[in-house]
């Protein structure tokens, strides 16, 4: 069937096309639900009974609804020093990673300068090679960030990954003769990045946004290795102190005790998991609309 789609553009639809179609709309519905499924089972097992998840009643939908996994994480007293420091390491952490970012890619985009191609390989190398867990620590060690906030943003201040979409963006959305045109005008090359390039560069950099910001709430390893004390911890190694703290006081308990204990253990790892990526999750919507269009653009051309 012949059809005329906008700007008079002709268009040929057929048995093929819509079964194609078909398949999409099945493979979509098909990841939906695989993707849905594990999410809304968590939700429902985290506001059940102890006894229905011990016995396997849970699927989609709460069984015996109840509030007490949620209130036994919030009688812990270090769960909201937990928050307020993961928050704290989260939004300084992605400042400094968007600013970094930006910084590296923006000259990198740049054809006059002569040496992008040698610093982009040794950006690169980086992402095969680095020096090591121990050469690490002994860094920062001696830089004497142990048990600061510093040790939380700065050894991963700016992802090579970031860099290459990002200055690809630059390349793909900035046009040469812009800059010109501001040269012309007496704009030097810092007022211009940011007077015009960020302004215009909303999409890639709510794609840098989102991706430190998640990469910030779900560390734990680097808190593992440079933080010692108990009140700096973020909200990932609280919940694990949480669960360890429970299994390793049921080890004590009588036996009817520890089979009670042993359910309430069930309940709280559900709602552990759902205390720590609720926030998470919440941030996709306020950038979906960006995301698409600064990942494709930033890692299809260039």
């Amino acid at each position: 069937m012949q059809l005329t789609g906008r700007r008079g553009i002709r268009t040929y639809t057929g048995p093929t096309d819509k079964l194609c179609m078909l398949l999409v709309y099945i493979l979509s519905f098909a990841a939906i639900f695989i993707i849905l499924v594990p999410l809304v089972f968590i939700l429902a097992a985290s506001l059940s009974s102890p006894e229905a998840l011990l016995s396997a009643k849970v699927f989609l939908w709460p069984v015996d609804f109840n509030l007490r996994g949620y209130s036994m994480i919030l009688e812990h007293s270090t769960l909201l020093n937990g928050f307020r420091n993961t928050i704290a390491y989260a939004v300084l952490g992605t400042c400094i990673n968007v600013v970094m970012t930006i910084l590296a890619a923006y000259p990198l985009s740049r054809k006059d300068l002569k040496v992008r191609g040698f610093v982009m390989f040794m950006f690169s190398f980086t992402m095969l090679f680095n020096g090591g867990m121990i050469p690490t620590y002994l860094l920062v060690k001696d830089l004497r960030m142990l048990d600061t906030i510093w040790a939380m943003v700065i050894p991963n201040a700016l992802a090579v990954w970031n860099v290459i979409i990002t200055r690809t963006y630059f390349q793909s959305t900035i046009p040469d003769e812009m800059l010109e045109s501001a040269s012309i005008d007496g704009c030097d090359d810092f007022t211009f990045l940011i007077k015009m390039v960020i302004p215009l560069s909303a999409s890639i950099i709510a794609v840098n946004v989102l991706l430190y910001a998640v990469s910030h709430w779900n560390s734990y390893f680097n808190a593992m290795m440079y933080l010692n004390k108990a009140e700096r911890y973020p909200l990932q190694l609280v919940l694990r102190d949480i669960l360890l703290q429970d299994e390793t006081a049921s080890v004590t308990m009588d036996v009817s005790r520890y089979m009670e204990k042993q359910k309430l253990r069930y309940l709280l790892q559900y709602s552990t998991i759902v205390v720590s990526t609720v926030p998470v999750m919440l941030l996709y919507p306020l950038v979906q609309r960006y995301f698409v269009k600064g990942m494709m653009v930033g890692a299809v051309k260039g």
